[in-house]
């Protein structure tokens, strides 16, 4: 089931290993970033996203929630991590991993009942719906990536279904949205598939996508085909053919 590194994942590593500025990492950073922390609340517009991996600054007329420049220099790291991790098969350990890089030193690393890097303590709703249960958690997280890992062949849907049934469950207190993007990158860069990007002004057909698969998979899938469509344009920037 796996496959040789795809050109995309050798580039993007040969451009983290010597931070090169103005490519495909580079960009991939800054956009993905910038989408999946705002789709998520974060006050932080593109450009001071843009400022904070270039320059490690930031310029902000208005007050900017600490957490926000926090978990967006987090958000690098976790892209890093993705980076490295990419070819390994997925598990529980890594989408931890991913979780404790986003929200460490943030105001939820905090609370011990917050369980940074670990499954939630807590009941969590999401759009008003209830999610699977603290206590469950660990059996649904085991029996989705055992039945994933089964697959022979896996496709850009696989992903999306994997995506949404991680969403559903929603196993962390917070973050969940974030990690579950992670993972899709990782996954499509494992298996040499475009990844998507979900942009912000996009995210009300993401979120009816995740709310409605049940009804019809094809409003999710269809919105991360469009986000297909945005990194293609990125690849072909770049002149990169995978």
């Amino acid at each position: 089931m796996e496959q040789n590194t795809s050109i995309l994942l050798q580039r993007l590593r040969e451009e983290k290993s010597i931070r090169l500025p103005g490519g495909i990492y580079h960009e991939l950073q800054i956009r993905m970033t910038y989408n999946s922390n705002h789709m998520e609340g974060s006050r932080l517009n593109e450009d001071q996203t843009r400022l904070i991996f270039e320059t490690n600054t930031i310029d902000a007329e208005d007050g900017i929630p600490v957490d926000d420049i926090i978990e967006t220099v987090n958000h690098f790291r976790a892209i890093d991590y993705v980076i490295d991790i990419a070819e390994d098969p997925l598990s529980e350990a890594q989408i931890k991993k991913m979780h404790c890089i986003l929200k460490q030193s943030t105001r939820d690393a905090q609370h011990d009942w917050f369980a940074v890097g670990d499954y939630k303590t807590r009941p969590n709703v999401v759009g008003g719906h209830s999610t699977v249960k603290p206590k469950d958690v660990p059996v649904k997280m085991q029996q989705l990536l055992y039945d994933y890992s089964a697959l022979t062949a896996v496709t850009v849907e696989d992903i999306i279904r994997f995506h949404c049934a991680f969403e559903t469950i929603h196993p962390f207190q917070d973050g969940n949205g974030r990690v579950g993007r992670l993972i899709a990158l990782k996954e499509c860069l494992r298996f040499g598939i475009v990844p998507f990007i979900i942009e912000d002004t996009k995210k009300l057909f993401y979120y009816r996508g995740l709310s409605e698969w049940d009804n019809e998979p094809g409003y999710l899938i269809d919105t991360c085909l469009d986000g297909q469509d945005t990194f293609r344009k990125l690849l072909q920037m770049f002149e990169i053919d995978i």
